[in-house]
């Protein structure tokens, strides 16, 4: 197929601070007539026409009533991940247009990255390579230490696909496992990696380690709060790879200050980055990185493929693999 005949691809750049990655950008290339906002915005009447799907990566570019009105025949926005709380379904689904996600290519990379929040924390890793590296170090204490993992009891809150990779990898380490979940998983799936059923309050008071593993919605929004950290145990540890919002901070930072809990490790915040006298990144018992969940090679080029097969599926009028539909 000759490259005007490609369907029209808008993303927010290629390369830089906020563009897709060059590699990406060749692998949509081969599929789509790839045009970048700075093009859109030069000739926004002809360019406008061309545009059949959007390729949102780390929420960009920004999906508003503007954009839409200005991309007549525009049918799917491919959205790179799995979280889509950055767009307004229902505004979108208003327009026509459908809205894609990739929730297969980031199940391991997140999974992964839950369980190295959960062993950093667990071990005292960023601490303990301050005193290995630090100029000031002589010696090293005896009675610095952390807690083990293994056979430590693990709540997961949220048991959909990537809850459930990380309960097969805890099953590795012999941890109890306990979950919570809007619809509880079949006896087949539990008995797989040894979880068990638990209510919210049960698994928050029996557990060693909290993991939150849920989408972003208004009913999960400061779905940890004060009362719920109080139901923690004081020497336990709560683990976010989901969304910053799912959290209340302010009641995190006074439980993190006043002990209630032992740590966070929190690969997501909110906003993002926190602002650089938050209170957060003062506290000695956080661990925090920059939302680089799916932050790998693999999962970079397997959300890409996904959101390819998706848009292409729109466009073609096949079955949607991964459509998201507004609540």
């Amino acid at each position: 197929m000759a490259e005007q005949e490609l369907p029209g691809l808008l993303i927010m750049d290629v390369g830089g601070t906020h563009g897709v990655q060059e590699s990406l950008a060749l692998l949509l290339k081969k599929h789509f007539c790839v045009i970048t906002m700075k093009e859109l915005l030069e000739n926004k009447k002809e360019m406008g026409k061309k545009i059949q799907s959007i390729f949102v990566s780390e929420c960009r570019p920004t999906i508003d009533e503007e954009l839409l009105e200005s991309l007549p025949n525009l049918k799917v926005i491919g959205n790179s991940g799995v979280g889509v709380d950055h767009l307004n379904l229902k505004m979108i689904s208003n327009f026509g247009v459908k809205v894609t996600n990739t929730p297969h290519a980031v199940a391991d990379s997140t999974a992964d990255m839950g369980m190295a929040l959960m062993l950093a924390s667990a071990r005292r890793l960023v601490e303990g390579s301050q005193i290995a590296v630090s100029p000031d170090t002589n010696y090293f204490a005896a009675d610095w230490l952390g807690v083990e993992v293994t056979r430590a009891t693990l709540g997961i809150i949220g048991m959909g696909r990537i809850g459930y990779k990380v309960a097969q990898r805890a099953r590795a380490f012999e941890m109890k496992i306990l979950y919570h979940n809007r619809n509880r998983r079949s006896k087949e799936e539990e008995q797989a990696v040894g979880a068990c059923y638990s209510e919210m309050e049960d698994l928050l008071q029996q557990s060693d380690f909290v993991m939150l593993v849920v989408n972003l919605t208004p009913e999960t929004e400061k779905l940890i709060g004060k009362k719920e950290l109080g139901l923690m145990k004081p020497t336990a540890t709560l683990i976010n790879i989901s969304r910053g919002a799912v959290i209340d901070q302010d009641a995190l930072v006074e439980a993190l200050q006043n002990k209630t809990i032992k740590a966070a490790a929190l690969d997501v915040t909110y906003p993002e980055p926190l602002p650089r006298n938050h209170p957060l990144l003062k506290l000695n018992n956080v661990i925090i990185t920059p939302h680089i969940g799916t932050a790998t090679v693999q999962a970079t080029h397997m959300k890409a493929e996904e959101a390819i097969a998706n848009m292409l599926s729109v466009l073609k009028c096949h079955p949607v693999p991964s459509e998201v539909f507004p609540q």
